[in-house]
């Protein structure tokens, strides 16, 4: 198989003439991945070569399923094709053999579980791959373009793609990721039960900048990236079968249903924003919501409320709500009250603040709001400036309100945001020059996008 035909080690790509064999050959490694990954490091100890077997395995089915037919057990053939490749590439390479053998032993003596037989269902190893990929020795992008690559299938240059970063500088990243797990020792197992509780919500928070990326894009000519949402909720959905007792996974899997079933409503038809007073709702995914709001009951029972669990909630009442008006900002705030105690932080003082000015008025949200005016936090996040001109120009502040929307305006990063912003300065421009000329609707929310200053709720 050609450069032309795959982008990337062992990633095959859709081409408009595919064959029976080619197609099942990509549906089975965008699912797999992840597992045979986990299942060749845990055997051999290298991410490298768990890779480029894996690669050969794929090009090795591209040549026998279109005569044989496709196996019955295709990832399970996949896992004993790449295990066999490794061994021969191993017999061939002596000192590299004696190198990997010395951290196998290494790693069996940290962790001695055996390694799973291939010839039958293809084990789920993944979870080791989820704690690897998160593993807090390694710098924070780096965990999320390895947890791309590693566990959702990416190719290097569709996460790049996905962060608008050149090839050139994710590949770096990921390289940087695979050389750090080896020569840190970093182990691919699953953390015990004492450390589960300090591992997990690294875990979580790498699929949860995934998903914001997706769902509200920081910078670039779209407001979605619908792709990369879908696959960070195809990684909770794993990880959520992997541990269905952790209440955490499942309140971070109902956020991301809860809000990603807006995704149809939140832009026009050219890509504009269309904000939370203004979408469609009967465009909503109601299915993912009923699912979502099963999640959030899980995530909420059995004990003290998790963070991600009361951002669920906080979801749950926007979509329960039929428009803005019957929204239950009383309960929200009281959520809020909740999150802010859970997980301190200038964000969620701010979106607390917009659900007060929804609950009480526009003067009470904007004391709040001025009063986080020095937070660090906020002085380059773009909603803080929005939602303060939206109160401002509420209040009829209206030159207040313009300053508050330029600022908003130089840092929003994609350009339904920026058009957006456009459209509420030119809307109070007559009126901040003096004129008698209508100077349109004021904002009905105190917000910017998704009636919320943080787009996850």
């Amino acid at each position: 198989m050609g450069d032309e035909q795959r982008a990337e080690f062992g990633t095959p790509v859709a081409t408009s003439q595919q064959s029976p064999a080619r197609a099942s050959v990509e549906a089975v490694f965008r699912e797999e991945r992840g597992r045979l990954l986990a299942s060749l490091v845990r055997r051999f100890g290298d991410l490298d070569l768990a890779e480029e077997v894996t690669s050969e395995a794929v090009e090795a089915a591209l040549v026998h399923w279109p005569g044989a037919g496709v196996p019955a057990k295709p990832g399970a053939w996949l896992l004993t094709t790449a295990r066999r490749k490794a061994v021969d590439r191993l017999r061939r390479d002596q000192a590299y053999a004696a190198r990997l053998a010395i951290l196998q032993t290494e790693m069996e003596r940290a962790d001695p579980a055996p390694p799973a037989d291939a010839g039958g269902d293809l084990p789920d190893e993944r979870l080791q791959m989820f704690f690897t990929c998160s593993h807090p020795a390694l710098a924070a992008e780096d965990r999320v373009a390895i947890t791309l690559r590693c566990l959702a299938g990416l190719t290097t240059p569709e996460v790049a793609r996905a962060f608008l970063v050149p090839p050139a500088t994710m590949a770096q990243r990921i390289v940087r990721a695979k050389k750090k797990i080896r020569e840190a020792r970093i182990p691919f197992r699953v953390p015990g039960a004492d450390e589960l509780p300090e591992r997990l919500p690294g875990v979580l928070q790498v699929l949860y900048s995934v998903f914001t990326e997706g769902y509200a894009a920081s910078s670039g000519p779209a407001l979605q990236r619908l792709d990369l949402a879908g696959e960070a909720i195809r990684l909770a959905r794993i990880l959520r079968r992997l541990l269905p007792a952790e209440r955490e996974v499942a309140g971070l899997l109902a956020l991301m249903l809860l809000v990603h079933a807006r995704r149809e409503a939140r832009t026009g038809p050219d890509g504009a924003l269309v904000l939370l007073d203004d979408q469609d709702r009967t465009r909503w995914d109601r299915p993912m919501i009923e699912e979502g709001r099963d999640l959030v009951v899980c995530a909420l029972r059995g004990g003290p409320p998790g963070p991600y669990g009361v951002q669920a909630a906080i979801a749950a009442l926007h979509d329960e709500a039929a428009d803005l008006a019957t929204t239950d900002w009383p309960q929200l705030v009281a959520l809020y009250d909740v999150l802010l105690a859970l997980t301190p932080s200038p964000v969620v003082a701010l979106n607390r603040a917009v659900a007060v000015a929804m609950r009480d008025g526009p003067l009470a949200g904007l004391a709040l709001l001025d009063g986080l005016a020095d937070e660090r936090q906020l002085q380059t996040y773009h909603p803080y400036p929005a939602a303060r001109g939206d109160l401002l120009h509420r209040l009829g502040r209206l030159p207040e309100a313009a300053e508050a929307y330029r600022r908003a305006l130089e840092l929003a990063g994609t350009e339904p945001e920026r058009a957006h912003l456009r459209s509420r300065l030119d809307a109070i421009a007559p009126a901040t020059h003096g004129t008698q000329r209508s100077f349109g609707r004021p904002p009905s929310r105190a917000s910017g996008p998704e009636g919320s200053a943080e787009a996850m709720h």
